[in-house]
């Protein structure tokens, strides 16, 4: 079987509550002593940073995909099994969804936000059927599900757009629901 790619969107800051940082450091760990890829943006700062350390750490393979005006300022990450430099933002999202398996959304900001609508939008119109799933540390996602209920009670999207994307509490329920999926 080959490769299991993970890309995971997630903060450029490591957030207010070290619970986060904490989450990140067992996922990229998870990762790594899994053997699954990581596929992120690159950056050696916030979530980003910690996840990709992690899983180098612990053995895995990562790829880091960020585009060039961003290499200054978000720091890349260096010693990454691979980096891609891209020319935009839009060939960067381009590339995390072609080379990932399953998408992970772990706490961040409007970035993290954007790369998940866009990704949702993707399915929701069929350009993919991989699986998206929300990790929800410290209640991070519930507004973001509170905004997908709201745009349903209010005639915006259909009830359907729920099965777009799936919440897990924790990293350890994340890891183990990875597991099914590289299984399946």
């Amino acid at each position: 079987m080959g490769s299991f790619s993970v890309t995971v969107f997630c903060g450029s800051n490591p957030g207010a509550d070290p619970a986060y940082a904490a989450a990140a450091e067992t996922l990229g760990k998870g990762l790594g002593g899994r053997g699954m890829r990581l596929v992120f943006g690159g950056g050696n700062v916030g979530l980003m940073g910690i996840t990709a350390g992690a899983t180098l750490h612990a053995g895995g393979e990562v790829t880091g995909i960020i585009p060039d005006f961003l290499r200054q300022r978000e720091v890349e990450f260096q010693g990454l099994t691979e980096l891609i430099v891209t020319d935009s933002m839009h060939t960067r999202k381009r590339r995390l969804f072609a080379l990932g398996d399953v998408f992970v959304v772990m706490p961040g900001g409007l970035g993290t936000y954007d790369e998940t609508f866009e990704i949702m939008t993707w399915k929701q119109l069929g350009q993919h059927h991989k699986p998206i799933i929300l990790v929800n540390i410290l209640g991070w996602a519930d507004p973001f599900v509170a905004m997908v209920e709201s745009t349903i009670a209010r005639g915006f999207a259909k009830p359907e757009i729920r099965e777009l994307f799936e919440v897990q509490p924790d990293v350890p329920a994340l890891l183990a629901r990875l597991e099914e999926l590289r299984g399946a």
